[in-house]
């Protein structure tokens, strides 16, 4: 009875779902650095504690995908076809013995270095449905960047030798489109427990709560390749209705830079982003390309006020234009050097990255 009283909670809801309520952030404003950090974790801490056994049903709404079913980051394929698709309840885990057969709860942050203990072993942030044997596969290793995989999974997910500078362990490797969904993940597990990790045990990737200095490297660049989706908003909205509390990191992802990187990037006043994911209408031509590249944007809104963006694998800024028109625009690569960079459009109402290459 308790499972259906909580469902019901859900639905009645999910029409309420907003931004964050006016004020949330206020106490955050101006800040930056670990006092940014403190003012962010008073004001979310003490959330409500759902049960372990309840994130099964929440995961009906924090976590559906648009035809019904589960939203695996470690089978989904963003814009393609996933592998397999799982049901809620009736492909809960359950035994099994191999990819595709049922779901699970993937502690992101593992559980054993926390000690498996509430409230952090049922807090909806860190914990997602995901396929049972991916989940098993990654275990307790760090998140990474793996080069040779010795094993990977039918979504492209990898695990293998980590070849992010800093640590030459095993480490996971999520596909890019949930590289900054788990980022910002982190960070918010490092804020939320900031003072209170106690007791928590030192791994690859963080001292009790406070994320090692490879990791943050690498968690700001996968923060800034991939930016915050519909996913994660919605998401983020959906716990706070049965948590009470936020991701800061999704609401506002200036925060990140804030504590961890570049605090020219601090804005003075906390904003909500709104914005939906337009990566799949954004095309370049050539990709890979030499001297230029042309960024046809005919596909958005003509009325739209864009700005464009393209950042090295560091997340570093090299080029910016703002564009009072959606159409095609042609970017002088002739001064960049060969390799990976990422190209980004933002607007008040609209956000997505390309991988751009220059050969």
């Amino acid at each position: 009875m308790h499972k259906y009283l909580l469902l019901l909670s859900l639905v009645c809801c999910q029409l309420s779902y907003g931004q964050a309520p006016t004020g949330y952030y206020d106490a955050a404003a101006s800040l930056h650095g670990v006092p940014l950090k403190a003012a962010l974790h008073n004001i979310i801490k003490n959330h409500n504690v759902i049960s372990y056994n309840d994130l099964w049903t929440a995961y009906q709404t924090t976590d559906k995908k648009a035809n019904g079913k589960v939203w695996d980051i470690y089978s989904d394929r963003p814009g393609g076809t996933p592998p397999y698709e799982y049901s809620f309840v009736s492909d809960q885990c359950g035994n099994y013995t191999g990819e595709g057969q049922c779901y699970n709860r993937e502690h992101s942050w593992p559980k054993t270095y926390f000690n498996d203990v509430p409230p952090m072993n049922s807090d909806l942030f860190h914990i997602y449905p995901t396929d049972g044997a991916v989940n098993g596969k990654r275990d307790n290793d760090p998140y990474g960047e793996v080069d040779a995989p010795s094993w990977q999974s039918q979504n492209g997910s990898r695990s293998g030798p980590n070849n992010y500078p800093g640590y030459s362990g095993t480490a996971f490797e999520p596909i890019d489109s949930f590289k900054g969904d788990l980022a910002r993940t982190y960070f918010y597990m490092s804020t939320r427990y900031y003072t209170e990790d106690n007791g928590w045990k030192d791994w690859a990737i963080a001292d009790k709560a406070d994320l090692k200095p490879w990791a943050i490297a690498m968690l700001l660049e996968w923060h800034h390749m991939d930016p915050v989706s519909q996913k994660e908003i919605d998401r983020n909205n959906a716990i706070y209705v049965l948590q009470h509390n936020r991701n800061p990191f999704i609401d506002n992802p200036d925060f990140a830079d804030c504590i961890w990187g570049d605090a020219s990037a601090c804005t003075t006043t906390p904003v909500s982003i709104a914005s939906v994911d337009v990566s799949g209408k954004i095309r370049l031509y050539p990709n890979p390309a030499t001297n230029q590249v042309r960024v046809d944007l005919s596909l958005l809104p003509p009325a739209e006020t864009l700005a464009l963006d393209l950042l090295n694998t560091q997340g570093q800024l090299l080029y910016h234009k703002d564009l009072n028109k959606a159409g095609i625009t042609t970017i002088d690569l002739s001064s960049y050097a060969k390799g990976l960079y990422w190209l980004r459009l933002h607007s008040a109402r609209a956000t997505g990255i390309k991988k751009l290459v220059i050969r």
